[in-house]
């Protein structure tokens, strides 16, 4: 083991305490760390030094880095708290609304308002910390009446780009949108009194009780029934921050009453399909989703879409597909496997369906394009492509959800295919 020359600290050293105030940031902001990391990271930065501003990031990186989702908060938090001397300025700006002069002319990147919320720690923006207030005590006031409603703004924000308050928020009004559907019409018949059909059956047995004369025509109308809803969502490391959120929306939808669905059933896949179905029936949102999350052992991990469908469509399909269900699909579409397989399971399942709608978050980008093997893969065989990175978008899929017609950005994606 090579030997560090012993560090020179000062009277009062403060390196530790903040190590500790920063751990404590990345606690806030959803980074699982303990005492004994913060103890390894003092330890890590005391051997290998501080001089080197590389050596400090990746020493501390290792000791709070155990996933790869958290690497981006991560950076933004040392970013933050380290790198930045007019931090505290960037997070309150980052907090604030996007009034020009008051807030960076860019979108905050991923993970950046959850470091700012963790390390202001209670701070609003409207509160001035101390030491902080303008010497010739100037007020500025900022006529906010025709700027966009905080609701509306949170109903078009990225699901990603959200703060843990904003995330909270989000929830609750899911919670409240619904997934209605129209019924389907079955081949079976009922009694009606103005109905479209002849029932020759009952017609002929009412006039053998007449001896034979045929006085009135009974009529009869095609019965309603109403369709399955089957939800393949991905809870890979690309999806996990949708996953979460979209699976609050889905637990709504399996307990509101008057929804039209005759059952919900919901599976998420990674490396492996699980079925999470009888956990969403539970009242609790929190026991529900900990319940789903504790069965799913795949969560946050890799992709295997083509194995988890083809298990979907060899063990489930012919259980949970019947009475016209409507398919629900859930992810990306970042897949390595086999294109080949991917397609063939893929053409199976929108056999089995009644109408196949993708929901991928990539959409939400101006520039996406059907340039990965498994969206080329998957795309001709769904009846509707559509985004899924947002409140709004979920909103326009309960729009459309019931419309044979709409095919989403199907269309324009297989021409930039072709």
């Amino acid at each position: 083991m090579p030997e560090y020359p012993e560090l020179t600290l000062p009277d009062e050293p403060k390196l530790a305490q903040n190590i500790t105030h920063f751990a404590r940031a990345l606690r806030k902001a959803g980074l699982p760390i303990g005492p004994g990391r913060v103890i390894d990271a003092i330890g890590a930065v005391a051997a290998a030094g501080f001089t080197s501003r590389d050596d400090f990031y990746w020493a501390l990186h290792a000791c709070f880095v155990s996933k790869p989702e958290h690497r981006t908060v991560f950076a933004q938090v040392f970013r933050l708290y380290w790198r930045n001397p007019q931090y505290l300025e960037h997070m309150m700006a980052a907090m604030l609304p996007a009034i020009r002069g008051v807030q960076e002319e860019r979108a905050a990147d991923p993970g950046e308002k959850r470091a700012a919320e963790a390390l202001l720690d209670g701070i609003r923006p409207e509160e001035a910390p101390a030491g902080e207030e303008e010497e010739d005590g100037t007020e500025i006031e900022v006529d906010a009446s025709m700027t966009i409603s905080a609701e509306e703004r949170l109903r078009s924000l990225d699901f990603e780009q959200m703060s843990t308050e904003e995330v909270a928020r989000a929830k609750r009004m899911l919670a409240q949108l619904q997934l209605p559907v129209k019924p389907i019409k079955s081949r079976r018949r009922q009694v009606a009194l103005l109905g479209q059909h002849p029932d020759w059956h009952r017609t002929l047995r009412q006039s053998l009780r007449q001896g034979g004369e045929l006085r009135d025509m009974a009529r009869a109308t095609p019965r309603e029934r109403w369709p399955n809803l089957v939800v393949l969502c991905d809870i890979s490391g690309s999806m996990s921050q949708y996953s979460r959120v979209i699976l609050h929306f889905l637990h709504a939808v399996s307990n509101a009453k008057g929804a039209g669905w005759a059952k919900v059933h919901a599976f998420t896949f990674g490396t492996r399909l699980t079925n999470i179905t009888r956990h969403l029936r539970q009242r609790d949102v929190d026991a529900a989703l900990a319940a789903a999350g504790a069965e799913a052992q795949d969560w946050e991990g890799g992709t295997r879409i083509g194995q988890c469908l083809h298990s979907f469509n060899r063990d489930w399909s012919r259980r949970v597909m019947g009475r016209g269900a409507v398919v629900l699909l859930i992810t990306d579409g970042l897949d390595r496997d086999d294109p080949d397989a991917l397609s063939r399971e893929m053409q199976r399942l929108t056999l089995s369906a009644r109408r196949l709608i993708w929901l991928n978050p990539l959409l939400r980008w101006d520039g996406f394009a059907p340039k990965a093997q498994g969206i080329r893969a998957m795309l001709p065989h769904v009846d509707s492509f559509r985004a899924g990175h947002s409140i709004a978008s979920l909103e326009e899929l309960a729009e459309v959800i019931s419309r044979s017609d709409d095919v989403g950005e199907k269309a324009r994606l297989l021409r930039m295919m072709s």
